[in-house]
């Protein structure tokens, strides 16, 4: 049994790995902190918990000595100075913040306000979309966890950029999220009041996963990629429903660009691309690592609109985690992700 363990374990992302590895055959959850809800047991916090295990929030330090495998479910700015003492002791770290996903330092203070805090380490990282970096995901000490709407986003574009079938100025991302997707703290967005019967945009044009989306599509097309990005609130819990808009080249039918996205993921578990026909929806992928993607045409056939849904907390968060560990780990990565969505 390998042993792994969650620094931030009492927020909605730490609290949702906590959930999934807790029915993993291969690994034992040893240790888990939390800096709000020190020495409290984690059933005192989230009562479903409560005869399912008795651990208790301890110090960072704890986790990292007692755990093969650590998640930093954490606030960017947060992680880096942990990854340093982890990997100090030959630990892995999988990162769920921002502060492994940029290669760019200036980028990322740009977007987030700070600086790189331990340079070193970021060559020894790399960006954890298992459907794009695959094994090689193995050979690295530590692995950023992509984020909820660039997850959603990327693996909608993937088969058409990586065969340089799309114009590739002219993106256009429309996502929504479920409300979770805002982390535990209160804020007046999510205040029920104001986030029930409502649906708002927001971070128009600034959103901090822009960098993201576009440096990671920029990889996989080799090329300089641009997108407008706008973020929405949904009223509901968890998933995202991304609706992504672009220009095919070659005047290919929707028939051979089906064809190809079926191609691309044939071999991948995680990502379906539907028939024809077909809508992705939210609750198909509600409670999985499961990315559903559906492909349509304007009726002019000359822009293709691609939707791409996910649970943000599992394939946009914990259940990415855990299959970028079963990598690490050599396991198959469905190990502990068997899921199947709700039927309602």
């Amino acid at each position: 049994m390998f042993k792994v363990g969650i620094i931030g374990a009492t927020g909605y992302v730490g609290v949702e790995l906590l959930r999934l590895l807790l029915n993993h055959d291969d690994v034992i959850v040893t240790a888990i902190s939390s800096s709000t809800f020190k020495d409290e047991e984690i059933s005192s916090v989230y009562r479903s918990f409560f005869n399912k295990t008795t651990l208790v929030c301890e110090d960072k330090s704890e986790v990292i000595n007692k755990c093969d495998v650590i998640f930093t479910a954490l606030p960017h700015g947060l992680s880096e100075e942990i990854a340093a003492e982890a990997i100090s002791k030959n630990k892995k770290v999988i990162a769920l913040g921002a502060d492994f996903r940029l290669n760019s330092e200036e980028s990322y203070e740009e977007w987030y306000g700070k600086k790189f805090a331990c340079k070193s380490l970021h060559p020894q990282s790399i960006y954890g979309l298992p459907e794009f970096n695959g094994s090689k995901i193995k050979e690295y000490n530590i692995v950023a966890n992509p984020g909820c709407y660039p997850t959603s986003i990327s693996l909608g574009l993937m088969p058409l950029l990586k065969n340089n079938l799309i114009n590739t100025t002219n993106i256009i991302c429309d996502s929504k999220s479920g409300i979770t997707g805002a982390g535990r703290g209160l804020s007046l967005k999510t205040h029920f009041a104001e986030a029930n019967e409502n649906f708002t945009a927001y971070g128009i044009g600034s959103h901090r996963h822009t960098p993201e989306i576009e440096e990671t599509l920029s990889y996989m097309a080799n090329e300089c990629v641009e997108v407008t990005f706008t973020p929405h609130l949904l009223p509901i819990n968890r998933g995202i429903l991304s609706t992504i808009y672009c220009e095919t080249k070659d005047n290919l039918t929707l028939e051979k660009i089906h064809e190809i996205y079926t191609k691309q993921y044939e071999n991948e578990e995680f990502v379906h691309v539907l028939p024809l026909g077909n809508t992705a929806e939210i609750k198909h992928v509600k409670y999985t690592n499961n990315c559903h993607i559906s492909l349509h045409q304007n009726y002019r056939k000359d822009k293709l609109i691609i939707v791409s849904v996910i649970d943000n907390m599992v394939k946009g968060a914990a259940g990415q985690a855990i299959q970028n560990m079963n990598i690490i780990l050599g396991l198959p990565q469905n190990t502990g992700l068997k899921l199947i969505a709700p039927s309602f």
